[in-house]
């Protein structure tokens, strides 16, 4: 009896034994499960992150390559204004008189005058477009179409305007015997000139 008793009581304490060392291992056990779980929630947030900071940078560069697009844009705008083909209007024939210091209604100064010729196929609006002589007496056109391969005389004196005339309503003489006039566009480009006097008319178109 003696002996049996020593048996069991060995055997209760390594069964103790083992249970105390299966529970110290358990927490362990279950600390690692939950680093393994947190690693996964925090490699998904961070990958989260990283695909969200990917996407706006290809947001922002799709910003960027559009405001790339508009400054290619504006570059051809600018390279069309610096680049701009020539103008098909220009100064014709130019006819200078006494202005007739008598004639109180001013029409001798009707029978002064620059010729403004349209040389291409299609009409042009003259809205804007300026004739100016070496004194820097202006002539600003109307709202005057002038149709393709047609003139307009813009006489200095007084008249009603019409498709082939233009008046200038002015009571003094414009054009002198030696004289230049200038032609611009409504940008204020000059598109053409033409001088005239001692030495004979001269084109600086």
């Amino acid at each position: 009896m003696s002996a049996s008793l020593t048996t069991r009581r060995a055997l209760a304490a390594v069964l103790a034994a083992g249970a105390l060392i299966g529970a110290a291992a358990m927490p362990a056990a279950a600390d690692g499960h939950g680093h393994g779980r947190d690693n996964g929630r925090n490699h998904s947030r961070d990958h989260g992150r990283d695909h969200g900071r990917d996407n706006d940078h290809g947001r922002d560069n799709g910003r960027d390559h559009g405001r790339d697009n508009d400054h290619g844009r504006d570059n051809g705008r600018d390279n069309g204004r610096d680049h701009r083909a020539p103008s098909s209007i220009a100064i014709g024939q130019v006819q200078n008189e006494d202005g007739g210091r008598g004639d109180r209604f001013g029409r001798a100064l009707n029978r002064e005058w620059v010729e403004v010729k349209n040389t291409g196929r299609h009409a042009v609006n003259l809205r804007g477009y300026t004739l100016t002589d070496e004194q820097g007496n202006r002539y600003r056109f109307p709202d005057f179409r002038l149709d393709g391969r047609s003139s307009v005389k813009v006489h200095t004196g007084q008249g009603r305007d019409t498709r082939h005339d233009l008046y200038q309503d002015r009571r003094r003489q414009v054009w002198d015997d030696n004289d230049t006039a200038t032609l611009r566009d409504d940008r204020g480009n000059i598109i053409d000139t033409e001088s005239w006097g001692r030495r004979g008319h001269h084109r600086n178109g």
